[in-house]
């Protein structure tokens, strides 16, 4: 949706160079999922250091001396550290936080500072689950939604505002799919279920809608005789005509799928009564598909 926004705003229109493009921005969604990984690691170093450096005062105080270690070396956290595909991705990604200790270091004293985090350091318990479920219990609680944290990201990437609500399940995923037994070659959760299958899907989808731009377009103004095309907002025109080439030229793609996500998509991205109206302008437009046997759907309950 946002490559196809960009490239029928640009004034070239090169099909191309928005295609790679947007391939680029996809696997850019896997940078942010590194990042939220590796900020785990950081936090765990940043507790570290503050550990040494509260012994290095003039006068420590006896549980200065002997701190207790339990977050500094959650079971959980050194297992995430030893995996080799985490290393080699942050490494070929060139992700690190090295630049950001102060911003870490604000994250882990506001996880410090809470009862989550006073329960888990004084629970007596240091096993491998607890140690688990109390880091999937601070990111979702801290780290998932940090706003400076975001800001950085927003920083980084036009895009990364909108990804981090996609990469952020990952992560508790990735989590949850770890146990005590796995070894450092454990895989981390793949950007694609099935990386062809997946790619040719966004390729195909982002040439159909935009080769079949006036078209589409011809459709809808059928449809909003009333209106002037160019008067709708374009972010509805545009998820009209992502869900037109969508139905008509994805055999594999129940029609009822493709309504329900396009309307899911414009509640988060346009006007609040764009659901509305653009849920009345497909339904017209699928009637009519449906009576001029347009639809060629493949397979059991796809065209409904």
């Amino acid at each position: 949706m946002q490559a196809l926004y960009g490239f029928f705003q640009s004034d070239t229109r090169d099909l191309a160079r928005s295609e790679r493009e947007l391939f680029s921005g996809i696997d850019k969604v896997y940078d942010l999922y590194i990042y939220q990984l590796a900020l785990l690691l950081e936090l765990q170093h940043v507790a570290s250091v503050a550990l040494e450096d509260a012994k290095e005062k003039h006068r420590p105080t006896k549980e200065e001396l002997d701190p207790n270690r339990k977050f500094v070396d959650n079971k959980f956290i050194l297992q995430l550290s030893e995996n080799i595909h985490l290393k080699r991705e942050m490494n070929n990604r060139r992700i690190n936080w090295n630049n950001e200790y102060e911003l870490v270091r604000k994250v882990f004293n506001t996880i410090k500072a809470s009862g989550i985090y006073e329960k888990y350091m004084n629970s007596g318990e240091h096993d491998y689950k607890t140690d688990k479920a109390f880091i999937i219990e601070i990111f979702k609680e801290f780290i998932a939604d940090f706003e400076l944290v975001n800001h950085l990201y927003e920083e980084k990437s036009l895009h990364w505002g909108d990804d981090i609500y996609l990469v952020n399940p990952m992560v508790v995923k990735t989590f949850e799919s770890f146990s005590e037994d796995a070894t450092p070659d454990f895989h981390l959760m793949p950007l694609y279920k099935d990386r062809e299958d997946d790619m040719d899907f966004v390729r195909d989808l982002f040439r159909q809608t935009a080769i079949r731009n006036e078209e589409n377009e011809k459709l809808i103004g059928d449809k909003t005789k009333n209106w002037e095309v160019d008067r709708i907002a374009l972010m509805d025109v545009l998820l009209m005509k992502m869900a037109i080439t969508e139905v008509l030229h994805f055999s594999n793609i129940p029609v009822k799928v493709t309504l329900n996500e396009f309307i899911e998509i414009s509640k988060m991205y346009s006007t609040p009564k764009s659901k509305i109206f653009i849920n009345g302008i497909l339904d017209k437009l699928i009637a009519d598909f449906k009576r001029d046997n347009m639809l060629n759907k493949m397979g059991r309950g796809l065209m409904e």
